[in-house]
Order: C-alpha cells, then sequence, then structure tokens
C-alpha cells in the first residue's frame, strides 16, 4: 500500500509527498481507512510507530471534504512536548490546506490562547489541566466538535488526568468520532474507552511488551557512586551522535548537566522545572543537533520526535517496566536502528528483573575494559526462569552498529 491507495484529499496526497512519505507504517494503513469511514477507533502501537499520522490524516481529510465552521477538532495529550509534536505534524500534513491548527497549555498565557480561538482555528492540541481551565472559565465553546483524540491515553492515567478527561468529555457533543491511542491497553485505559468510544475498531500492530525492532539493548552492572563517572567515560570511547540520558529526579538531572557541561560535552537538560521557553529551546537544540546529550526526566519519555537520537541510556533504571518501554523507544524511531544502555546497580536489580520478566527478554551485561570499577562487575546473566507462569525468552537482540564493550 502506498499512501495514494488511501483515499486522501488531493492536498493531503500532496503533503505525504512533500514530507517524502512513500508508504504507510501498519498502524497508518490500518488506522487510517477506519478514521476516514468515520468509526470510532481504540489503537494501541508502540511509540515511534507514525501513530500521529494516523490520526491526523483522517481528521484534516474530513475537515476539508465536510462542510463546517469554528473549532470541529480537539486532540488531547499528556506533556506540552507532545503536544508541540501534534501541532507541528497537524501543520506539515495541512500545508497545502487553509485549516488552522494551534496549541493550549501551560506556560502560556491565557489571553493569548483566548485571541488565537478568535481567529478561526479548526483543530486545537492541548493537555487537560489548561484545557479545563478555559472551558470551566466560558472562554472555550466546544459546541461543535467532530472529532476528538485521546492520545498517549495510559501516559494520561498514570499523570493523574482521569477526572479532567472526564470532566473535558461530558462537555463534548455526543455525536463525534472519538479515537483512543495508547502505547499500552491496560485495564483502565479500555474504561476510558468504555465512556468514551461507541463501538470502536481495535486497531494493535504490535505486542505493547516489546521495544521496537532494532534496538541493541545492553545493560552496564555499576555502583551508584561509579555512575557519573562510567558515563563520561562511555561518551568519550564511544561513537554516539545524539544521545538522550534519562535520570529518576529533576535535581539528579541538574547535577548530571553540569558535571557533563564540565567535561566539555555540549548538552541540554528538560524536566517539570523548567519554564515552557527552557523546554522549547532544549528541544529545539537537541533536534537541530546544537547540543549532541539531552539531560532529561520521564517527561520526555514519551512526546520527543527526533528521528536520529542513536543511544539511548538509562543512567537510573525506571520504576514501572512500562516506562523502560518508552524511554528506549526515543531510540530506532519509525522501525530505524538504534541503542539502548543502562546503568545498573545492586539496588536495581530487582527493577531490572522486573523489566526483563515483562519483556520477555534476558539483556546482555556488558562492561568498559578501560574503566576502574569500584567493584568487580557481574557480567552474567540470570539463568531462564519462570515467572507466574510467563518463561524467558532469550530472544536475539539487534546487534548494535558500533562496539559495545563486553567481557
Amino acid at each position: 500500500m502506498i499512501f495514494s491507495d488511501l483515499g486522501l484529499h488531493p492536498d493531503l496526497e500532496r503533503a505525504t509527498k512533500a514530507l517524502n512519505w512513500l508508504e504507510p507504517t501498519p498502524i497508518q494503513s490500518q488506522s487510517i481507512p477506519v478514521a476516514l469511514k468515520g468509526s470510532d477507533i481504540l489503537g494501541c502501537a508502540q511509540t515511534g510507530s507514525g501513530k500521529t499520522a494516523s490520526f491526523v490524516l483522517p481528521i484534516l481529510h474530513h475537515l476539508m471534504t465536510k462542510p463546517g465552521h469554528g473549532l470541529r477538532a480537539l486532540v488531547i495529550v499528556p506533556t506540552r512536548e507532545l503536544a508541540a509534536q501534534v501541532e507541528n505534524c497537524f501543520k506539515d500534513c495541512g500545508k497545502f490546506t487553509p485549516l488552522k491548527v494551534a496549541s493550549v497549555i501551560g506556560g502560556v498565557g491565557y489571553d493569548r490562547q483566548r485571541k488565537f480561538m478568535s481567529g478561526g482555528v479548526s483543530v486545537i492540541v492541548a493537555t487537560p489541566g489548561r484545557l479545563l481551565d478555559h472551558l470551566k472559565s466560558g472562554r472555550f465553546k466546544m459546541d461543535f466538535i467532530k472529532y476528538l483524540v485521546l492520545d498517549e491515553a495510559d501516559r494520561m492515567l498514570d499523570m493523574g488526568f482521569l477526572p479532567d478527561i472526564r470532566a473535558i468529555i461530558s462537555r463534548l457533543p455526543r455525536e463525534r468520532q472519538t479515537m483512543l491511542f495508547s502505547a499500552t491497553l491496560v485495564k483502565k485505559v479500555e474504561e476510558i474507552a468504555a465512556f468514551a468510544l461507541k463501538n470502536p475498531e481495535r486497531v494493535e500492530v504490535s505486542r505493547p511488551t516489546e521495544t521496537a525492532e532494532g534496538i541493541s539493548q545492553v545493560v552496564y552492572p555499576i555502583s551508584q557512586a561509579q555512575k557519573t563517572d562510567l558515563l563520561v567515560e562511555l561518551l568519550k570511547a564511544t561513537e554516539m551522535r545524539s544521545v538522550l540520558v534519562f535520570t529518576r529526579t529533576k535535581n539528579r538531572a541538574d547535577r548530571l548537566k553540569n558535571r557533563l557541561s564540565d567535561q566539555g560535552f555540549s548538552v541540554g537538560i528538560l524536566h517539570a522545572g523548567r519554564t515552557q521557553g527552557q523546554r522549547m529551546n532544549a528541544m529545539d537544540n537537541f533536534r537541530t543537533g546544537r547540543t549532541q546529550i539531552l539531560v532529561a526526566t520521564d517527561i520526555a519519555a514519551r512526546g520527543i520526535d527526533v528521528r536520529e537520537i542513536s543511544h539511548v541510556i538509562n543512567f537510573d533504571v525506571p520504576q514501572n517496566p512500562e516506562d523502560y518501554i518508552h524511554r528506549v523507544g526515543r531510540t530506532g524511531r519509525a522501525y530505524g536502528v538504534g541503542d539502548a544502555i543502562t546503568f545498573c546497580d545492586r539496588e536495581e536489580e530487582p527493577l531490572i528483573a522486573g523489566i526483563e520478566r515483562f519483556t520477555g527478554v534476558v539483556f546482555p551485561r556488558a562492561m568498559l575494559p578501560t574503566f576502574a570499577y569500584a567493584i568487580k562487575p557481574n557480567l552474567e546473566p540470570p539463568k531462564p526462569k519462570t515467572f507466574s507462569g510467563i518463561n524467558f525468552r532469550r530472544r536475539p537482540i539487534a546487534r548494535s552498529r558500533r562496539a559495545l564493550f563486553r567481557r
């Protein structure tokens, strides 16, 4: 299948050609025809699979082919970064159309957002809290909404947005098309689908417990006290073009960013303690290559659309296996290749074991031979076991394009 087979409006086909999109990804080829016929969708796809265009293109097609006026489409997302990514996708796909799109997010003045709402905007991309503020004050009217998207629904649940989502949906017209997309279809997501969707068609292109194809994954055992030193040495010893480093807390991210800057690396930082302007600048610098390294908390695990991230490094092991999937999904985007490295001290080994149970993969252990370890790392992965009826599978993991310093 190619994009011209989907039956999109000619101006949208023209945009896909300008973007050099030749063939739709699996989630796009399955979702777009369903969305074009007007059905509700319950979609599940791994990060980096092209999910955003799966709802952007059908919405633009409907807006172009069906008469209407005012605000007619609403996309709700969990974070400001994801809002910016979705807004840009609308602009790229709708570049040859007269349709206008805008974001409603925190960190931006209320007056500015009220003004653009009176300027003929057809689509808004919003975070739940700020949108609900506007709705409660009566500043925004949702009377003509025909298309609703709940994107990254599982993440919105993790962030405690369920009451806001319910409140927003209660203010929308009942007659609408609703599309819900999530990287995992856990029970709570299914509960949202039950009250938000009508007879949805289910689209699922891959198991949510699997990382994207082409991502090489490895664990470096290391004491907590030596993590920063090992990161510095690894960055110096390995060709890493574009590196996203995840830490567990804002303070830890700040300290690591300062240490890497002192070592001469070009580093940006992204976490909830930064202003919206600072966050946008950090993303722009990282996306354009002005900074090689971006240190971030899990706010960046979803919503970063940077195609050429060569490495994701988990400086701290994530608390939840789902967070691991989304972190490492920042590399290997759009079915490309990339490397995911996780630093693990002894206290974090149970977290690694949980991730291995969740993914069904035992990760290889590695070491940097030139590094002065205070404690000799144990490079023997655990033997295959059965946990709650689930067997470990020693699935082959894609080899890195670069040397990993294994024993």
